[in-house]
């Protein structure tokens, strides 16, 4: 098992208002749509206030190839990446003191919003020093499910090694993936969803002496954790790579599937457990839209309490794939919300379509 011990986050510094996203897509796509003003509700509808983006807005009005797209998204991935993880290691709401890089003994990257080889995480280990020692585990192509998998994927190594500390980084500039030439009504729906975001989140192991360092009465000890794959769903959400680089597939069936399919795999999840959904005290959802969040509620039966950090996290940041759990993770350590033998689920979904949950009961310290 795990406990999560720590996250920091690295906001991009370009903040948008959604009304000036909102003239900005006008400008980007009203000879080409004769219903563009309607269009544009969604906008509004998704109520969201503000997005951080990985450059300024005049950027985004010019065309880019793949390649200039790709070297900027390496570029600010490493720059943020360095910054969330000193921020995780040294982030003094939560910890009493900080953590060395040398401790560290894995690092698990996520991201679907670019592409480098070598890796990200051997590029912001030439930043770093951590020790040579350390395992590299990069997964690409998660989508918003990438920060729970890669929680998973960390709770699973410390129950190999449980006296580690790993790290998750999840890099996602979904911005720069923004296509001119995309004329689809997906591409104007992530246009008024989809932002920029890094975070990093330090997990350690049962044997790993928390105490020393934990600065809170209680932290969420991973129980388990449970992947669900959803067969002949590819269409429903992720990626179609062409010569100018990535295009958004994004189903307007997506509320639907959560709110109809998710169900029997929670259910099923924490029946394993002697759990109910009634035991739950809380969800700390991955965010994917306003509509999502309201599946959520539907298909779970869950109140506004249940996703209030979630809605917040949406409202001020967007939707930043992978990255946005870990906000909302971050969120609810810091305010500490939860107390000692409460149960709560970590959740995303993502392209497969599948989802990706985590049993969590926060335990004192």
């Amino acid at each position: 098992m795990a406990y999560i011990l720590s996250v920091g986050r690295a906001i991009p510094e370009n903040e948008l208002s959604q009304e000036t996203t909102n003239e900005f897509a006008k400008e980007m796509f009203q000879d080409s749509f004769k219903d563009i003003e309607r269009l544009l509700t969604v906008f509004k509808n998704g109520e969201i206030e503000t997005r951080q983006f990985a450059e300024k807005l005049d950027w985004y009005k010019e065309a880019h190839t793949f390649e200039e797209k790709n070297n900027t998204y390496i570029e600010k991935a490493v720059q943020l990446s360095v910054k969330a993880i000193n921020n995780c290691l040294q982030n003094k709401n939560l910890l009493d003191k900080g953590i060395d890089c040398k401790e560290i003994d894995a690092i698990i990257f996520i991201s679907s919003t670019g592409i480098a080889t070598p890796s990200i995480d051997a590029k912001i280990m030439n930043h770093i020093t951590f020790k040579e020692s350390t395992k590299r585990i990069p997964i690409w192509g998660l989508g918003c499910a990438g920060g729970a998998a890669g929680l998973s994927r960390a709770f699973e190594y410390c129950l190999a090694y449980p006296d580690s500390l790993v790290l998750v980084v999840a890099v996602e500039l979904c911005s720069l993936t923004f296509q001119h030439d995309d004329l689809t009504k997906s591409n104007l729906i992530g246009t008024s969803l989809f932002a920029d975001g890094v975070a990093c989140v330090c997990l350690a192991g049962n044997a790993f002496n928390r105490k020393s360092i934990s600065k809170l009465k209680a932290l969420p000890h991973i129980q388990d954790t449970r992947s669900s794959f959803m067969k002949d769903s590819e269409d429903v959400m992720g990626w179609e790579i062409k010569n100018n680089g990535f295009y958004v597939v994004f189903s307007r069936d997506i509320p639907t599937i959560v709110r109809n399919w998710l169900r029997p795999q929670v259910i099923k999840f924490l029946k394993e457990h002697d759990l109910t959904l009634d035991a739950i005290s809380h969800f700390a959802a991955h965010p994917g839209g306003k509509k999502v969040l309201e599946a959520y509620q539907d298909g779970l039966g869950l109140t506004d309490r249940h996703l209030q950090i979630s809605k917040d996290v949406l409202i001020h940041h967007g939707n930043m794939s992978s990255v946005t759990v870990m906000y909302v993770i971050q969120d609810y350590l810091e305010k500490e919300l939860g107390r000692e033998s409460e149960y709560g689920l970590i959740g995303a979904l993502g392209p497969g379509f599948s989802s990706e949950l985590l049993l969590v009961q926060w335990e004192s310290v």
